[in-house]
């Protein structure tokens, strides 16, 4: 049980440790324990219905700063989607734009700061930067472009291996490397959004490091130590812009993938 009360350790690697708040064992076999991962998805849900329940509430002709915040960002994920997929990608945004709520959500959550003093359980999480959740979503992403495409055009779905204007001569070369390029799909998201989250929430642990540590040597470098503070600052600045772009960047190249489920010979 000491694990559950010891304050946030040091290490700029152990705030990724998967810590589990209640065990849920079957014959030591099947593990479902409820973790501080499950915790902070499930706050990220819940953080996104409390705010959209909010911002469509009371809808009026002129919005207040709630109002305007959810049709931005409604519009910004329809115009991506209008823009990559049609008028046909229509049925596709409920999808996307859940899945850019969600992915943006957990990465801007997981910069908060943790309450001093609670346990290691509930100290602020990132989801996204566990490679297990990233490729899971991008696994249901092109899962879903295998199942409609295959549904809507059957085996002319294949054709996705066969671009359109290629001379036959060319396809034994083209179609094996457009197999592989599929198959890296899940791969590439996945290790994008897991890779961007790692490394910047560990230059953020390695820069308050050094904070502590010139603090506590006192005298000179006491002072050394507004230096990591101000490049903290600046590195908690650029990784909000990450998390806006990569969730940007996973949703976008989603509608990009959906949109050769809908035209595969393109």
């Amino acid at each position: 049980m000491d694990r559950f009360i010891e304050p946030l350790a040091a290490g700029p690697m152990e705030q990724f440790e998967i810590v589990p708040i209640f065990g849920l064992d079957f014959a030591e076999a099947i593990d479902l324990s409820f973790t501080n991962a499950s915790l902070w998805m499930l706050i990220t849900v819940g953080t996104a219905l409390l705010f959209f329940t909010f911002a469509t509430r009371q809808s009026k002709l002129i919005p207040g700063s709630v109002q305007s915040m959810g049709e931005v960002t409604y519009e910004f994920v329809a115009n991506m989607v209008r823009d990559t997929m049609g008028e046909e990608g229509r049925g596709f945004f409920p999808f996307v734009f859940t899945l850019f709520i969600f992915v943006f959500l957990c990465n801007f959550l997981g910069l908060l700061p943790s309450i001093p003093g609670s346990p290691t359980s509930v100290h602020t999480f990132t989801p996204t930067s566990h490679i297990i959740v990233t490729f899971t979503l991008a696994i249901l992403s092109v899962g879903l472009v295998v199942v409609y495409g295959v549904f809507k055009h059957g085996f002319g779905f294949l054709k996705l291996f066969a671009p359109s204007g290629v001379p036959l001569w060319l396809l034994p070369l083209i179609t094996p490397i457009e197999i592989v390029s599929f198959l890296s799909r899940p791969v590439s998201l996945a290790v994008r959004l897991f890779a961007n989250m790692l490394a910047g929430h560990v230059v953020l642990k390695v820069f308050a490091g050094f904070v502590g540590t010139l603090l506590t040597a006192g005298g000179v470098l006491s002072i050394l130590s507004v230096i990591p503070l101000l490049g903290i600052i600046g590195v908690f600045l650029l990784e909000f812009l990450v998390a806006f772009l990569q969730a940007f960047v996973f949703a976008i190249l989603t509608c990009i993938y959906l949109q050769d489920a809908l035209h595969p010979s393109h």
